[in-house]
């Protein structure tokens, strides 16, 4: 389904008819069991981002990844050809986490030449093989060939590392983020590679915050602090829309308009975002890119908005991908650990400043953008803690939260067509 100009009259919704208008449950946000449910029918069985290959800058660098969701920990690492793989974090031998540092359920990092098991020192090539067991001759049949690290399928688009835990995926990477996504492909992510990170534990199901970012009708009244009372009242007066929504198998799209900062009235600036010329939209010097102007590049801007803002690209399941006008972009994750927690990852990417300046103007934007997602965190307990009481068990949605709608409907759609494969195993 996918479309791109909303017509002169109607709504986004009435155009995915199969989305249906009317209330939505709240269960899959609230039940433990349908939390169980989703972690075998979607965290076992998508394509999930785990990083980027700039995190792997040589051979035998390597990083951990704890998926919860899907019930394991992995490795990601560059081999000694360059080749990007990534293996479940396990030692053949008695099955002990075989990377980590201080506490086994953090993540870590680093270089390495092979990766040694900190129990009984088993070692591994960086291309999974068994390579060294200690008295290896006291073991009855011992293959090392067959005892090499189990592999994950990995995968790597536009230099985004993905992964998959089945074993057999249903597609390839590139089919599962099928057309609207990988028109992306020639952005140049890879100029912007400084990177600024935030992460937190919230307690609400992954949804609700993947809700709070996927609509702007919240913006006048949330953030309504954040700009001046005559355009809050006026916002609040008027309400805001974004301009553009699409929708494509699983995935999602929102853009938004935007102006810059030097364009808008004295009284719509802040002094600090006058003096450091940035603000929460980003540096308002535009970044210095090979492609000059982004919207040239197949899928930016796709709606055509004048003036454009950002791109909020919700790759199925938990992956969002944000390009900003200025230059630079930054994602989300939201890592379920249960019914009624996630942890949350923020990451901004950045073209590397080149003068005190500029480091200044991306600083403004990073605490911009983390008190701004202070605010739409704020109300995620209070939500979580509500539908639990089941007072109310359904949502009532408007049309410019059709890419809430989509995401529930799609989750729900896929664990019951899971529930339907284990009943159609058991006759």
């Amino acid at each position: 389904m996918g479309r791109y100009q909303k017509p002169v009259e109607g709504s986004w919704t009435e155009h995915y008819p199969e989305l249906g208008t009317g209330p939505v449950s709240s269960e899959d946000s609230i039940s433990p069991e349908f939390h169980e449910l989703e972690r075998e029918a979607i965290f076992k069985r998508a394509w999930l981002n785990v990083g980027r290959v700039e995190e792997l800058p040589r051979n035998g660098s390597y990083f951990t990844k704890e998926l919860v969701a899907a019930n394991t920990s992995v490795i990601v690492v560059r081999d000694q050809s360059g080749e990007i793989r990534a293996f479940h974090n396990v030692c053949r031998h008695r099955g002990n986490k075989l990377v980590w540092t201080d506490f086994p359920n953090e993540e870590t990092r680093g270089y390495c030449r092979q990766f040694t098991c900190k129990y009984h020192m088993w070692r591994y090539d960086l291309d999974g093989a068994l390579s060294y067991v200690p008295q290896e001759g006291e073991f009855f049949d011992l293959d090392k060939n067959e005892r090499g690290l189990v592999p994950v399928h990995c995968d790597v688009w536009a230099g985004f590392i993905f992964v998959n835990m089945s074993d057999a995926p249903s597609q390839s990477l590139e089919e599962y983020l099928g057309p609207m996504v990988l028109a992306l492909g020639d952005y140049p992510f890879h100029e912007q590679s400084d990177r600024y990170a935030y992460r937190a534990e919230v307690g609400s199901n992954w949804k609700l915050f993947m809700d709070a970012f996927q609509e702007f009708y919240h913006a006048p009244y949330l953030h309504g602090r954040q700009t001046p009372p005559k355009f809050t009242q006026a916002a609040q007066a008027f309400g805001f829309e974004a301009p553009f929504y699409k929708l494509e198998g699983p995935h999602r799209v929102i853009s938004t308009g935007g102006v810059r900062g030097e364009d808008q009235p004295d009284e719509m600036i802040k002094p600090i975002e006058k003096k450091l010329r940035s603000g929460l939209f980003g540096p308002w010097e535009h970044a210095d890119l090979s492609i000059g102007d982004e919207q040239s590049v197949a899928g930016v801007n796709p709606g055509n908005a004048k003036p454009w803002g950002l791109d909020s690209y919700q790759i199925w399941p938990n992956f969002v991908i944000l390009i900003w006008a200025g230059g630079w972009y930054l994602t989300y994750h939201y890592w379920p650990t249960s019914y009624n927690t996630h942890v949350f990852e923020a990451s901004l990417y950045f073209v590397p400043p080149k003068n005190a300046s500029e480091r200044l103007a991306q600083e403004l934007a990073l605490v911009s953008f983390k008190e701004y997602g202070l605010q739409d965190a704020n109300t995620l307990g209070a939500t979580q803690t509500m539908l639990e009481t089941r007072v109310i068990t359904e949502y009532l949605l408007n049309d410019q939260e059709v890419l809430c709608r989509h995401l529930h409907k799609v989750t729900q759609d896929m664990v019951a067509a899971y529930t339907n494969e284990l009943q159609g195993a058991k006759i």
